[in-house]
């Protein structure tokens, strides 16, 4: 088994790149990306060719930028409005990495680039490069990594109410047992693969699971989602079980986040901690959340973006569905996660609970970074924490502490998003018109749907 993830490899030594990858056994490489709607998409080529597409790239069509998620493509984005062109897709030769669930395949995420080579503006993986570049310039490091969650059902049951592998006590070992071979080949696979996690356990839903990705510098941690979906899904196909990571699965039942963690560091010192401010917060670190709590509304419209997203954002199920911040809240949008003695100072982060697999993992993190370190550059304060469920309050007394229900609607969605010109710079007018496009494409497609069936349309998309 080969592991090409952390040595470095130049992007020119692709040669011995192909050779050691046949020697293990390798037929093809599977090159992916993700859409706007948080979908892998991918290209597969044979070994012998791999050299080739790293240096050539592979055509593709534009167009996968204005992809809805029922794979309608939408014209109105003027840019992206005809058929015709071509972008190429090249892998990033640093990252390939021999699947242990696959070994006839290699994985390596792509980057999209014009057809000469030069940078695509649709391409979310730059758009978060850029935002890393911005924090390094600011003298800023970020540390970011994913909580997981996902169902499992057996392979054969894909009808409307598919039953989950286990319904019984949440996160006892008997949840574990009944995916025991499972776990373990889950877990020898992501080991192989690359990928660190901290733990794996039984969640609250019906067959619901969850693992955390350790924390990495934010390209490698979206590199590392879209690794972990494969991983996942290769692990359940092998045991007869059917993974879906949709925000929900089954109407009425709690849904799957997949909640962001991020820290900024300066100087090697984390900046949540430390400090004289709340839970240990220094003025940086509180102008950082300050910084995610103003353009909430905005992020989550990025990081949550689906319509079933927008069904699993409800008071009461720990989603976050209200623009409020608190130390270790789990009904709050933004849970500061503070340093214990136990945990030391680096542990620190803040976690954006409105996450879900429907976001790019790109952008995602772009727009999260673009909206903290803007708070660190505004020098913004930060308000007190909320430490209570903020559903339970009237609507005056959230009026008084500026808690606001987050958008509902695809519309509210998108008017925070074109309102706010911090995300919008993120991302950038072009990147940005497209999401929109896309959004507006599967508002358009659901109009006559119930919430139900919605929740089908989406159950198998991720």
């Amino acid at each position: 088994m080969l592991d090409h993830t952390t040595t470095g490899a130049p992007q020119a030594d692709t040669q011995t790149l192909d050779l050691d990858l046949a020697a293990a056994g390798v037929v093809g490489v599977i090159i992916t990306w993700a859409d706007n709607n948080g979908i892998p998409r991918s290209r597969t080529v044979p070994i012998d060719q791999f050299t080739a597409a790293t240096q050539r790239g592979i055509g593709i069509t534009p167009l996968f930028a204005v992809f809805d998620s029922h794979d309608t493509i939408t014209f109105d984005h003027p840019p992206l409005g005809t058929p015709s062109g071509d972008i190429r897709l090249v892998p990033v030769t640093d990252r390939v990495v021999q699947l242990a669930g696959q070994p006839a395949f290699a994985w390596a995420p792509g980057r999209q680039v014009a057809a000469d080579g030069s940078p695509w503006p649709y391409d979310q993986r730059t758009a978060l490069e850029r935002q890393v570049a911005r924090a390094a310039d600011l003298g800023i490091e970020l540390r970011a990594g994913y909580e997981i969650e996902f169902h499992l059902s057996a392979a054969g049951d894909t009808g409307d109410d598919p039953a989950p592998v286990y319904d019984g006590p949440s996160y006892g070992p008997t949840k574990m047992l009944a995916v025991d071979a499972f776990a373990e080949q889950l877990l020898s696979d992501l080991n192989r693969n690359g990928i660190p996690i901290g733990q794996l356990h039984g969640e609250y839903g019906p067959g619901q699971y969850e693992l955390n990705i350790a924390p990495a510098d934010p390209v490698t941690a979206a590199d590392r989602q879209l690794l972990t979906r494969q991983t996942i899904h290769a692990a359940a196909r092998n045991h007869g079980l059917r993974a879906s990571f949709a925000p929900l699965v089954t109407s009425g039942h709690v849904g799957n986040g997949w909640h962001l963690h991020t820290s900024p560091s300066r100087a090697g010192t984390n900046l949540l901690s430390g400090g004289p401010g709340p839970a240990g917060l220094t003025p940086e670190g509180a102008a950082y959340l300050a910084g995610l709590l103003r353009d909430l509304p905005a992020v989550v419209a990025v990081t949550a973006p689906s319509l079933c997203s927008l069904q699993r954002l409800r008071p009461g199920y720990w989603s976050g569905a209200y623009t409020c911040w608190g130390v270790e809240n789990r009904e709050a949008a933004l849970r500061l996660v503070p340093t214990t003695p136990l945990l030391g100072p680096h542990h620190a982060n803040v976690e954006l609970k409105p996450s879900d697999a429907a976001a790019n993992p790109y952008l995602a993190l772009t727009a999260v970074i673009a909206a903290g370190l803007a708070g660190i550059e505004d020098g913004l304060t930060l308000s007190e924490p909320v430490q209570e469920d903020p559903a339970t309050w009237s609507e005056r007394r959230r009026a008084e502490h500026g808690v606001h229900r987050l958008p509902t609607t695809v519309q509210q969605q998108l008017d925070a998003l074109h309102g706010n010109p911090r995300i919008r710079a993120a991302l950038g007018e072009d990147l940005l018109g497209a999401f929109r496009a896309v959004r507006a494409s599967d508002a358009g497609r659901a109009t006559d749907l119930d919430p139900a069936a919605i929740v089908r349309a989406y159950r198998w998309l991720y």
